[in-house]
């Protein structure tokens, strides 16, 4: 056997291992209480109403495997109430159909077998597939069931009632039931949920296989995973990662006039102060010139500006002569190694635009800006990064 074809054989072998059911021990709980209930409730009011037409049983055993589908997977399009009830009531009718034409045919076990297949034509046709329906309609043609009435009671009557008792356990245990399939209302969707939804549609057409879950449910399964990406994708990105290496910086004696120069030059908002050890000693923004300046009023701006960054000849100056006396000096520092989510934050609510970064020894190392932040946003929703 080549090694590819042993590949295949144990991956079909693979298949016959049953699935993972990935849901807690307060979920099956609550699906076991749900399926009790069910079924004790609706044998209960059938049991009282067989009395009023007495001769016809009161319950009927594919309802068990219905009560797994509005219990356990309530969201699934086959446990939907139309499906439940529409589903078991049209399988009846089309077994009883098979009975009758038992006597044309024959042959039992043709008569079965059209009763299981009109069963699921019609169920297909109608837009109820309900896999119980299949045995609903096979026991039908088992019993010898003819008479029509039996598909309304117990059949119909059953179906009804245990969706009725699903409708409100499933609801008060929080699980939507009916299970809404269509979208709620909101914003237009955007380009890539668009191409997203174009994406699924071509993936289900060439599929082309019953899906025990809807198109909507698809897309929203779809829709947070690729936020559980996003959000696990930006979770890993450190500052080193985004942070501005090309720094520019200035000490605490670099004259105004200079430092101003270079905010100009370089399009910059925010000049580190670093000491000779390229230690963080302060911060010089535009803001600190603009409030060493007075230029709280727009009145004189120009003037008021040449005349702060110009350098005094005199030994004496009473006005800030180099970059230490305006500086900020209480200034939010991060490690290159720290998340960059822990820093948004502090961009978003405290008014910070630049976060210098510090790495071995508590030396300047990068800068982060509001842009770097919002360039690492869009990566991280990037699929393609």
């Amino acid at each position: 056997m080549t090694q590819r074809a042993a590949f295949f054989t144990r991956a079909w072998w693979r298949g016959f291992r049953p699935a993972r059911t990935r849901i807690n021990s307060r979920e099956r709980l609550r699906i076991v209480i749900g399926s009790l209930l069910g079924i004790f409730l609706t044998a209960l009011l059938c049991h009282l109403a067989d009395r009023m037409m007495p001769g016809l049983p009161w319950l009927v055993a594919p309802l068990g495997a219905s009560a797994v589908l509005v219990y356990a997977v309530p969201a699934s399009p086959m446990a939907q109430p139309w499906n439940v009830v529409g589903g078991n009531t049209l399988s009846a009718l089309a077994g009883i159909a098979g009975v009758h034409g038992m006597h044309l045919l024959g042959s039992p076990e043709l008569a079965a077998a059209l009763g299981v297949a009109t069963a699921i034509a019609l169920m297909l046709a109608l837009r109820c597939l309900h896999p119980p329906g299949g045995a609903t309609a096979l026991m039908m043609v088992l019993g010898g069931v003819a008479d029509p009435v039996f598909a309304f009671y117990p059949v119909m009557l059953n179906s009804v009632l245990l969706v009725a008792v699903g409708v409100a356990y499933n609801n008060a245990t929080r699980r939507a039931y009916p299970h809404t399939q269509l979208s709620p209302p909101g914003e237009a969707p955007s380009a890539e949920d668009r191409l997203l939804e174009a994406d699924l549609d071509a993936v289900l057409a060439r599929y082309n296989q019953v899906l025990d879950v809807s198109r909507d449910d698809l897309k929203t399964l779809l829709a947070e995973i690729r936020l559980r990406a996003y959000e696990r994708k930006l979770a890993e990105v450190r500052c080193a990662d985004v942070m501005s290496r090309d720094l520019v910086t200035v000490e605490f004696g670099t004259p105004l006039q200079e430092a101003w120069a270079l905010l100009r030059e370089r399009r910059i908002k925010a000049l580190p102060v670093v000491d000779r050890s390229f230690r963080i000693a302060g911060i010089i923004t535009q803001a600190d010139f603009m409030r060493a300046a007075e230029l709280d009023l727009y009145e004189g701006f120009d003037a008021k500006l040449r005349q702060l960054v110009r350098t005094t000849r005199s030994v004496y100056s009473d006005k800030p002569e180099v970059v230490g006396q305006i500086m900020t000096r209480n200034v939010r520092v991060a490690g290159m190694h720290r998340r960059l989510v822990e820093l948004v934050p502090l961009f978003a609510s405290t008014g910070h635009h630049h976060i210098p970064i510090i790495g071995e020894g508590e030396r300047l190392v990068g800068i982060i800006t509001q842009s770097d932040v919002i360039a690492a946003l869009g990566r991280a929703a990037d699929p393609s990064a």
